[in-house]
């Protein structure tokens, strides 16, 4: 075998080495969360990448229930927004974490363009939205630009706005009207999530 070959092989084998070495170092752990309700981790960013994994069924009203926990979880207060943070249940404080925490998918959960991804929801037309029902925007490079909210029902009988929970930037967890979806020209599209039963 010639040097270059020889030189060639090894240089793979050890940038196989660094990868691997960096992926165990990027495992997440939820034993570091702190106690304190009020209190925040921050982990590397790379923990949003999250390998699908079976998640329990829940009916559209524990959906509902567990967003509203978000509402007042930090003494009283939302759990403020934050794409590097992660909140003491050991999901991010961004909008796809914390719609992972309503449907209890393992922490930290997938970020918006995962939660598209059969293993977690499928596209459904946005008039059969269902409480516990997703909208998502993930047609962007940039996670600023992406989201996703719980519905939790129309605000009108002509179904142009409803309300939904979400985790926002410069607010953090809220209940609030939205029409994301609606015109069909926005990016928003209606998904349901598998393990939400009847």
């Amino acid at each position: 075998m010639s040097n270059t070959r020889i030189n060639r092989w090894r240089m793979a084998a050890l940038t196989a080495v660094v990868c691997a070495g960096s992926v165990a170092l990027a495992a997440p752990s939820t034993s570091a969360a702190p106690a304190a309700a009020s209190t925040t981790v921050t982990r590397p960013a790379d923990h949003h990448r999250v390998a699908p994994a079976a998640a329990p069924a829940l009916t559209r009203a524990q959906v509902l229930e567990r967003a509203k926990t978000w509402l007042t979880a930090n003494n009283g207060r939302p759990v403020p927004y934050s794409q590097k943070r992660y909140w003491k249940d050991g999901y991010r404080q961004d909008c796809s974490g914390y719609v992972s925490m309503a449907l209890r998918l393992p922490p930290p959960g997938p970020n918006t363009v995962t939660l598209k991804k059969k293993a977690y929801t499928r596209q459904i037309a946005m008039k059969d939205l269902a409480p516990g029902d997703l909208v998502i925007k993930a047609n962007s490079d940039s996670a600023d630009f992406r989201h996703v909210v719980i519905f939790d029902g129309w605000a009108n009988a002509a179904h142009t706005a409803y309300k939904s929970y979400e985790q926002a930037g410069g607010v953090g967890t809220r209940w609030k009207q939205h029409s994301y979806g609606v015109n069909g020209r926005d990016g928003y599209h209606a998904y349901r999530p598998v393990n939400i039963t009847g």
